[in-house]
This record gives structure tokens, C-alpha cells and sequence, in this order.
């Protein structure tokens, strides 16, 4: 049975800014997972604190969210780095002068085992991929152009203030044109405001955005219908928020992993047939102590930076009943993930660049079994999981800012369109401060898309 008879849909999450050893570090004591590169209770790992000059040590918390988001830019990623991961205390501190000992301290903390019931009970019964590292030590734009695209064409900033073109053109293939032009369907699924839009090759191509609600619907009908290639963005902002990117409550993100499971779990046809790829962006400023790899640069795009070291680990779980559980030590980054697509489908491997190119990818671990496997966890009961009452914080963050950024440029590009009444209102409806941006920034996303759709956006 060839690869492609067992695996017919791809459905990808990626969530935002959390670190293997935070999220997946406690896996090593459970049985059958001892050879993970995670935490050692009885070895922990440590940064010294700045102010108090004593040694901060790994340690469990019980804190869903944390008030202050450390930082993640290339600059910060690189001063964590410093001294083999020695620098993440100090670098929060850079960033956060008041903050209190108690804050250094979740920067190294991490969940203990079954503290995240979805996550856990997730990996331990699936694999678990403990060298997946970001693409690159840098913010959220740029590792989320590698999972599209295999590349963030040299750029290593998400912009602020008011977006300009030609600082950031991200006109590159994609793996959707690939699937595209070999027919093979695809969908981002979405919750108001897709970072996706970002890349302009998409823009052609909205009739394959959809609300999440489709998802859920679309996981209902016959598996043929289903699309090969799924890839979820979660809501990175307002009260739906549940990308886990801090300050926002881990729970609303656990809760999202367990709907979309639940829907490919509850369709038996579908769900014998799917991978489902539950991954993060990047480490958000979370501590990790796996020094990044070296790897290759994607292309010639090299004037801002090298390209050629990964940035930190993140959790990635591979789930599917053809997939044992256990851990893969395999070196990947998310251009792995592009690989792979590229294999089933037999996609030009060229098309996407060096990284891509170079991808090592997990086909053999989905062709070890000879059946399905049958003892996998059914859907979780959802009102087992405590939701938290939806605080919304009185800031913006970094990847909110940008996106409210690339929001004017939006507005820009529908100008011809739109009722000047109506673009009027929401420029006035900006003034009312951060919150109220990211407000009309989600509808400029969705209105972009709207008229995309609609064939009235500029060639």
C-alpha cells in the first residue's frame, strides 16, 4: 500500500509562540517516551537572573496565560541564544525593565504532564517530533511565509504603523499555486483574519478561503469532498482569540485542537484517510535548550540575514491512525511540512527553493503500519474542558500590530470599491485607540476577501 492510498487529506493548525520544553518537555516521563529530548525533573536547565544574579531553573507552572509577551523579533531571538540558551531571562528583562522576579520566571517554566489534557493526551497517543524547529529566529510573518511558501524572501521584520509595499512584497510561489496547477484541492479555513492574504500570490485564489464554521461542516460530508490540503488559521485577536499567543489563555487554544480532532475523528471515512499536523510558529520567547541546527539558506534573498540556523524548537504532533505513537527525532523545520506535501502530491520539488529542496519529511513513519490503527482515543467530551471567561487585554501585540499595518494597506488596495462613507467610518473607528484597529483590521481582511471573491480587486 503506497503512501498516497493511506494519506488523501492534509489538515494543518498552526498556533503561536510556545517552545517544545514549555509545552512538550514533560513527555519524558511518561512510558514510552523516555528517549524524547525534553525535560529532566532531576536535571533541570537554567538562565541566571540579570537583577538578582541567581540562577532561575526549569520548573512547573500552573498559569494558563502570562501578562507580559516576551519578545520574539530576530534581535531577541538572537541575544536568547546567546551562551547555548543562556540569554532568555536577561533578554525579557531587556524588554520588560519592571517585571517581576515571578515573570522571569515563566520564561523558563513549562506544563507538567497533564496540565494541557488536549495536547498531552494528543501526543502520547500519536508521535511527537522533538526537533522541529522554527525556520528562522524570528518573529511570526516570517515562519509562517516558510510554512506556505519555503521562504520569507529575505525579510526578518513584521512591519508597525502604516504598511508600505515595497518594504515587504511577499510575491513568491506558494505550495497552493503548486497544488493549483496540478488540481489537487485546498482550503485555508479561517477565523475573520487570515495572515495568509499576506502573500499576493493568494490573491487570485479567495474562493478557497472559508470560515471555520465551513470546516466543521465540510469534515461532516463524504470524505471525497473533503480537500486534500487543509490549513487552519486560528483567531489571532478579539474575544474568539484562540492562537494561544500570549497573553491569550492556553485553554482557548486546547479547546480548538479538540473541535477540529472531534470533527475528522467522528468520520470514520475521513478520518482513516487524514494526517492532521498540530505545530507552532515559532517559540514566542519561551525558553527551550536545544540549540538550534544549521541549515541552508532558501534562496538568494540573504542582505537582511543568513537564513542558514533554524530558530527554536516548537511542538509538533503528527496525528493518524496510520502513525504509531512514539517519538520522531528527525530534524525538521515547517519547509518539512511543504516537503511532504510536495511528495504525496508530486509536486515540482524544485518550485519553492533550497530549503524545501533539502527538506527531510516523516512519509516512512506514515508507512510502517500494514493497517489503520484502531486503538486511538475517540473525541473528547467537550464540556470536560474548562474554558476561561474571555478577558480581552487592553493592548495590542506584536503580530496584531502588523496586522492592523498591513490593514491600511488593505483599505489602500479597495479604495475604488468601497463608499467613501465607509471607509471614512472605519478610519474614524481607529482613532478609538489599539483594540478598536484591530477591529477594523479584521474587517478590512474580511472585506478584502469579500471583494476578491468578487473579482473587484485591482490585477
Amino acid at each position: 500500500m503506497t503512501l498516497n492510498d493511506r494519506i488523501k487529506h492534509v489538515v494543518v493548525l498552526m498556533l503561536e509562540n510556545h517552545s517544545f520544553d514549555q509545552v512538550l518537555g514533560s513527555i519524558k516521563g511518561v512510558a514510552g517516551f523516555e528517549s524524547v529530548e525534553g525535560i529532566d525533573i532531576s536535571k533541570p536547565f537554567s538562565n541566571v537572573d540579570p537583577v538578582s544574579k541567581k540562577t532561575i531553573l526549569q520548573e512547573p507552572t500552573d498559569a494558563m496565560s502570562i501578562a507580559l509577551d516576551p519578545k520574539h523579533e530576530h534581535v531577541n531571538v538572537m541575544r536568547q541564544l546567546t551562551n547555548n540558551c543562556s540569554g532568555f531571562v536577561d533578554d525579557f528583562y531587556q524588554c520588560y525593565g519592571k517585571c517581576s522576579e515571578e515573570q522571569r520566571k515563566q520564561i523558563m517554566s513549562f506544563y507538567p504532564w497533564g496540565s494541557l489534557p488536549v495536547i498531552h493526551k494528543l501526543a502520547a497517543s500519536y508521535s511527537v517530533c522533538d526537533h522541529w524547529f522554527s525556520s528562522m529566529p524570528g518573529p511570526t510573518w516570517q515562519n509562517r511565509f516558510f510554512v506556505h511558501s519555503g521562504t520569507s524572501k529575505g525579510h526578518i521584520l513584521m512591519p508597525s504603523g502604516y504598511y508600505i509595499r515595497d518594504e515587504h512584497c511577499y510575491n513568491q510561489n506558494t505550495i497552493y499555486d503548486l497544488l493549483e496547477a496540478k488540481q489537487i484541492p485546498w482550503s485555508i479555513y479561517h477565523h475573520g483574519m487570515p495572515q495568509s492574504i499576506i502573500l499576493e500570490n493568494l490573491w487570485d485564489k479567495f474562493d478557497h478561503y472559508h470560515r471555520m464554521e465551513t470546516f466543521y461542516s465540510d469534515a461532516r460530508g463524504p470524505a471525497e469532498a473533503f480537500p486534500s490540503y487543509s490549513f487552519i488559521e486560528p483567531s489571532y485577536g478579539g474575544p474568539d482569540q484562540n492562537d494561544q499567543h500570549p497573553p491569550t489563555d492556553m485553554r482557548k487554544g486546547e479547546f480548538l485542537i479538540a473541535q477540529i480532532y472531534n470533527a475528522l475523528r467522528s468520520n470514520d471515512a475521513l478520518w482513516e484517510s487524514t494526517l492532521f499536523v498540530v505545530l507552532y510558529d515559532e517559540h514566542g520567547g519561551f525558553y527551550d535548550h536545544v540549540f538550534p541546527s544549521k541549515t541552508v539558506a532558501p534562496d538568494a534573498h540573504l542582505t537582511e540575514y543568513s537564513f542558514d540556523q533554524y530558530g527554536l524548537r516548537v511542538p509538533s504532533i503528527l496525528i493518524s491512525p496510520w502513525l504509531p505513537k512514539g517519538i520522531i527525532s528527525t530534524i525538521f523545520d515547517h519547509t518539512s511540512l511543504v516537503r511532504f506535501v510536495i511528495d504525496l502530491w508530486q509536486l515540482d520539488p524544485d518550485a519553492l527553493g533550497a530549503r524545501v529542496r533539502s527538506a527531510a519529511t516523516f512519509s516512512r513513519e506514515l508507512q510502517r503500519l500494514e493497517e489503520p490503527r484502531t486503538d486511538t482515543p475517540g473525541p473528547f467530551d467537550l464540556s470536560e474542558l474548562s474554558l476561561p471567561i474571555t478577558v480581552t487585554p487592553d493592548k495590542v501585540n506584536e503580530l496584531q500590530n502588523s496586522l492592523i499595518s498591513f490593514g491600511h494597506f488593505l483599505e489602500g488596495k479597495m479604495a475604488h470599491v468601497e463608499e467613501l462613507a465607509a471607509i471614512g467610518y472605519r478610519s474614524l473607528k481607529s482613532l478609538d485607540g489599539a483594540l478598536a484597529q484591530l477591529s477594523v483590521a479584521k474587517d478590512r481582511f474580511l472585506l478584502f476577501l469579500h471583494h476578491g471573491q468578487k473579482g473587484r480587486l485591482d490585477p
